[in-house]
C-alpha cells in the first residue's frame, strides 16, 4: 500500500524531468559547438502508451497462478535520450535553437516542481494516516 504504482510513476517522472533538465542545459551549453545535434528526452508518450496498454512490451507469463506476479512498477518505461539530427540552424552544422531550449527549460522546471509537490503531498498524507489524522 505504501509503495504503489502511483508512487512509482511519480518517481520515474521525476527522474525523467531531471534527465530532461540536464539534457536541455547540455544543449544550451553546446549552442556554439560545431556539428553538435540537440537532444531530447522521450518519456511521457511512452508512459501514456504503457498506461493505455498500447505498449510493445511483452506481458509477463506465469505458468502457475501461485507464482509471484511481476511488479506493476516494472512496466513503467525508462526515459530515453534521442538526438535531433534533422534540422540545421547554424552554418557550423549545429541545430540548437536557444529560444526553444530556454522555453523548454522553464516549462520543465515548473513541471518538476509540480511533481515534487505532488510527491511531497503523497508522503504528507501517508504521515497523517500513520499519525492517526493529527
Amino acid at each position: 500500500m505504501l509503495f504503489n504504482q502511483t508512487l512509482g510513476i511519480m518517481e520515474r517522472s521525476l527522474d525523467a524531468s531531471s534527465l530532461r533538465l540536464r539534457t536541455i542545459q547540455n544543449n544550451i551549453a553546446n549552442v556554439d559547438t560545431p556539428q553538435y545535434k540537440s537532444k531530447q528526452v522521450a518519456f511521457e508518450s511512452m508512459l501514456q502508451a504503457e498506461l493505455n496498454g498500447d505498449s510493445e512490451n511483452l506481458p509477463a507469463y506465469r505458468t502457475d497462478a501461485r507464482h509471484i506476479p511481476f511488479s506493476d512498477t516494472g512496466s513503467i518505461p525508462l526515459p530515453t535520450i534521442t538526438s535531433n539530427s534533422g534540422l540545421i540552424m547554424q552554418n557550423n552544422g549545429n541545430n540548437v535553437d536557444v529560444e526553444y531550449e530556454e522555453t523548454q527549460l522553464a516549462k520543465t522546471q515548473l513541471y518538476y516542481r509540480g511533481l515534487a509537490d505532488m510527491t511531497n503531498g503523497y508522503f504528507v498524507k501517508m504521515k497523517s494516516v500513520i499519525d492517526g489524522g493529527r
